[in-house]
């Protein structure tokens, strides 16, 4: 059986980066925004609305009133989004050892018994973080402190109703990982070469 980690983890936490090191360091295929990549090939719809559908939970669809009630029809694309999410990630799975960051992988393929990991930090930590790759995202550089970390919380809390609604489990729960770790004090690197050393 091929050996998997999923990696869950708070935004500002360096989750990503912890991710893509330890990859690397075991030599494992790496999966994360390549999975938005994939799913836009096999959609044929942009990256940037697969990314939106991709990681949010979906919009209930409310009634329109003229007269009557009806529902509005609109292309249902989040089911056929997810389907080929969960399809990618069970591919990869399938192939080799790998990473795979977030997306509800540790839930999809739980019946492989993946190595979950979460990572989370402190909000000091986290702006810290952002500041530091600011140079990569343009909206979060521009803002103020106290602006970021409302934004932080935000993104957080959607990956959290995102996770609750297609896995019914909590998100950053101890009981459904098997290593919750805490990055306000290690770097992505030196978090790396202490998992692989569980590998």
């Amino acid at each position: 059986m091929n050996k998997i980690i999923t990696i869950g983890r708070e935004f500002g936490s360096g989750g990503r980066e912890f991710g893509r090191k330890l990859a690397a360091l075991l030599n494992f295929p790496y999966y994360d925004r390549e999975i938005i990549t994939e799913i836009s090939k096999r959609t044929s719809l942009s990256e940037k609305y697969v990314q939106n559908i991709a990681e949010n939970k979906p919009i209930i669809p409310f009634p329109i009133h003229t007269g009557r009630t009806f529902f509005a029809v609109m292309p249902d694309y989040g089911q056929s989004v997810q389907a080929e999410q969960h399809n990618i990630i069970r591919e990869a799975a399938s192939k080799s050892d790998c990473v795979i960051v977030g997306r509800g992988a540790d839930y999809i393929l739980r019946e492989l018994h993946p190595f979950r990991i979460f990572v989370y930090s402190d909000t000091e930590s986290k702006i810290k973080r952002c500041r530091e790759n600011q140079s990569n995202d343009y909206e979060h550089s521009e803002m103020s402190e106290k602006e970021l970390a409302k934004r932080i919380e935000q993104i957080n809390r959607a990956r959290s109703e995102y996770y609750g609604f297609y896995t019914g489990q909590k998100w950053g729960d101890k009981a459904n990982y098997d290593l919750c770790v805490n990055t306000s004090f290690i770097t992505p690197d030196k978090l790396a070469e202490a998992v692989r050393l569980l590998m």
